[in-house]
């Protein structure tokens, strides 16, 4: 009976954020471009779907994600599986990192966002931009982001450090990246901070800061997905500046060669 209430409410609850989007698209369609909505069926159909798709989704990860990766975070803390006593150094916490490093991969390379922004680059590029090397570069930034964010918490620096250091590498990539793959990079920043990532990432985050001695959730719990934004655009950056050396590299060795 409480899932068919928590359903029930959840549902509701997304009713309500859907329909102000759905008032200022068909608001446009009819009395801006005064132009009839084209399969106004098969649209309808689709809102009904995502209502549906999100309030699941949303009982999902208040039932699932979230506790799933609170759990774990406090399972690889628990200073009798550490083998510590109290909180220890940091290299005590390398479970930590691996699983950080291992769940913001994961994540991110199951995110449906990211695969639909690398299926329109392949297109848009003409097949130069490879859709599972975009993928595989912006997973292992975010796999990075994690990780090093996860050490961050553990180790209490302020967080500004890193950010601030991560933009400055950024605007020197920036100079020295191909030109084309640049604007590709600062949006894939964005696109792992979506359905799938950002539950698990949170409350990972959440969870290391609440059972760390001395960490507070409000201020050390949150900000790893800053990371998760910020690390993408470093790999996808650095993919692009390999494979150009890489490029460059084999037509001078069979320049050679001949």
């Amino acid at each position: 009976m409480d899932w068919i209430v928590l359903i029930f409410e959840t549902l509701v609850a997304t009713l309500g954020d859907v329909v102000p989007i759905v008032a200022v698209l068909f608001g446009f369609q009819y009395l801006v471009l005064r132009r009839p909505v084209p399969q106004l069926k098969r649209v309808l159909a689709g809102f009904v779907a995502v209502i549906l798709g999100l309030a699941f989704f949303l009982v999902g990860l208040e039932k699932s994600l979230f506790p799933l990766g609170e759990l774990m975070a406090t399972q690889l803390t628990n200073p009798d599986f550490l083998g510590i006593s109290g909180q220890g150094s940091w290299q005590d916490y390398y479970w930590v990192y691996l699983f950080a490093f291992a769940i913001g991969f994961a994540t991110t390379i199951a995110e449906p966002s990211l695969l639909a922004v690398a299926i329109k680059a392949e297109q848009v590029s003409g097949g130069t931009i490879r859709p599972m090397g975009l993928r595989l570069s912006v997973a292992l930034g975010v796999a990075v982001g994690i990780a090093l964010g996860s050490y961050r918490i553990v180790v209490g620096d302020p967080i500004h450090w890193y950010i601030l250091g991560g933009y400055v590498v950024v605007v020197v990539q920036t100079f020295f990246a191909p030109k084309n793959i640049i604007p590709l990079a600062y949006d894939s920043g964005g696109v792992t901070t979506s359905t799938v990532t950002v539950p698990l990432v949170a409350a990972l985050g959440l969870g290391l800061a609440s059972t760390i001695p001395g960490r507070s959730p409000l201020i050390d719990g949150f900000g790893l997905i800053a990371f998760a934004s910020l690390f993408p655009i470093i790999g996808v950056m650095a993919y692009a500046q390999l494979s150009s050396l890489m490029q460059e590299f084999h037509k001078r060795f069979l320049c050679a060669s001949n």
